[in-house]
């Protein structure tokens, strides 16, 4: 093993949110790093970062180190692709002092390309559900994982954006494909004037040649590599693993159907790292906030709104197609199956520590609601003793891929009251910051070794 690699990857372990922009901006120059690879997601991602002098950027597909001079962002054969919004953030990073952003990214040429009837029809399919909608962060994402699912020999890949006829003919292709798909959704959604733009952007016959002709301005032939040129970058010395999203969004661990089309665990980046023979150390992190958080619908046990005056959120709102932003008691018990669907961590990293006060909420077990015992959901749940109501853990389903197990799971979550209580921190800071973390530590059985007390990296200190 060579001493000179290494390979750090974060992971968010709860619904997102937890401060992956923020720890991957530290570690990057923390250890000096070269490379950030996002591995996971697409555009939908939100990974704010402060810097000291005042600058601040959410992160959607550059990586989170590129505010630091000279630090490459890699979008992996994992990933999928939104280039049209790679051009709009890189504008914006321009803006915030960062002009050469773009000539510091590359593509893998597997990725899959988002295009905007895959936006659109991902947005269609969520106004068509009406109240029971899943959560979407609006971006075409899920609906174009979904196509090349269905379709892998006519997926948009980024090595085609080298072809602009090419490029175009597929595009068209798509959208003739999707609006076929989409037939009851786009009756459910006539008249309807949310739909009214998307509806019509999958009749336009003229939007492949105008979208084509735009994904030029991100030069292409310049972007989009092959994988060959990981495995080199990899061999070069530290690189970052910057995850989207969080474990508990998974799409198969996560909460079924609230769930995202993505593996958030620490496995894509892992096997990446396998396929180019990495023979470097590995770090996995994983990431909680003091508090619990979600953003937009989906089950949530420990929500409580009556925290939210006191736990402001200058970066998060509730506008756009994700929804409301919710904030809760810290909850073990999530932490704990986030751990368990992952493999473990090497260490944890817990952000929003400069929140904490004197008496501050957490939550380690659930109480089953009333006639759970024996029910169809009782197997998902883990209780303190045989026929107790007290649930100290979630089940995690023997398969890998049980969406039947995992909406069960959503199904008792929904159901479960939170055995809330309160930690007695003090009054000094620094001692409400050790005595918080301790419990963390024997709650979750995992050493936290990165204490952030704040949003730059000047606000984040190891701990032994």
């Amino acid at each position: 093993m060579s001493a000179s690699r290494a390979a750090h990857i974060v992971v968010d372990l709860g619904f997102g949110d937890a401060g992956k922009g923020t720890l991957t901006d530290w570690l990057t120059r923390r250890h000096d790093a070269r490379l950030v690879v996002r591995f996971n997601g697409g555009a939908q991602a939100g990974h704010n970062v402060v810097t000291e002098d005042g600058r601040h950027h959410t992160f959607s597909q550059f990586g989170a180190g590129t505010f630091v001079p000279g630090v490459w962002t890699h979008l992996a054969h994992s990933t999928v692709f939104h280039p049209l919004a790679l051009r709009v953030e890189a504008r914006y990073l321009a803006e915030r002092g960062v002009p050469e952003a773009l000539s510091r990214v590359t593509v893998s040429e597997r990725a899959r390309v988002i295009t905007p009837f895959h936006q659109a029809a991902g947005r269609l399919r969520e106004l068509a559900r009406g109240d029971a909608r899943h959560g979407t962060c609006g971006v075409g994402v899920g609906e174009t994982v979904r196509d090349a699912l269905a379709h892998p020999e006519d997926t948009v890949l980024a090595g085609d954006l080298r072809d602009a006829s090419g490029l175009v003919r597929k595009a068209r292709a798509a959208q003739e494909r999707l609006r076929g798909a989409l037939e009851e959704v786009l009756r459910l959604t006539e008249g309807l004037s949310d739909a009214a733009p998307e509806r019509a952007l999958l009749e336009d016959s003229g939007v492949s040649a105008r979208w084509a002709e735009a994904v030029r301005s991100i030069e292409p032939l310049q972007r989009v590599v092959d994988d060959a040129w990981l495995g080199a970058r990899l061999r070069a010395g530290t690189t970052l693993f910057e995850g989207a999203q969080g474990v508990l969004l998974d799409e198969w661990r996560g909460f079924h159907p609230h769930t995202t089309w993505s593996t958030c665990t620490f496995e894509p980046a892992l096997a990446l790292l396998r396929e180019h023979g990495f023979d470097g150390e590995v770090h996995r992190l994983g990431v909680l906030r003091a508090y619990a958080t979600r953003h937009g619908e989906g089950p949530f046990p420990t929500e409580d709104a009556s925290l939210a005056p006191s736990l402001p959120e200058p970066h998060n709102g509730a506008d756009g197609w994700q929804g409301g932003f919710r904030v809760g008691a810290f909850d073990a018990v999530l932490g704990r199956y986030a751990l368990e669907v992952c493999g473990g961590v090497d260490a944890l990293a817990v952000t929003h520590l400069d929140r904490l006060t004197s008496r501050w909420p957490v939550c380690d077990a659930y109480r089953a609601a009333p006639g759970q015992v024996g029910s169809g959901e009782d197997s998902t749940l883990v209780r303190e003793a045989p026929g107790s109501e007290r649930i100290t853990a979630l089940r995690p389903s023997d398969s890998e891929r049980d969406l039947d197990w995992q909406a069960r799971l959503t199904r008792a979550l929904a159901r479960c009251v939170p055995e809330r209580r309160t930690l007695e921190l003090g009054g000094a800071p620094e001692a409400r910051v050790e005595r918080f973390l301790g419990w963390v530590e024997a709650a979750l059985g995992a050493r936290v070794t990165v204490a952030s007390r704040g949003p730059t990296a000047g606000d984040k200190q190891p701990r032994g």
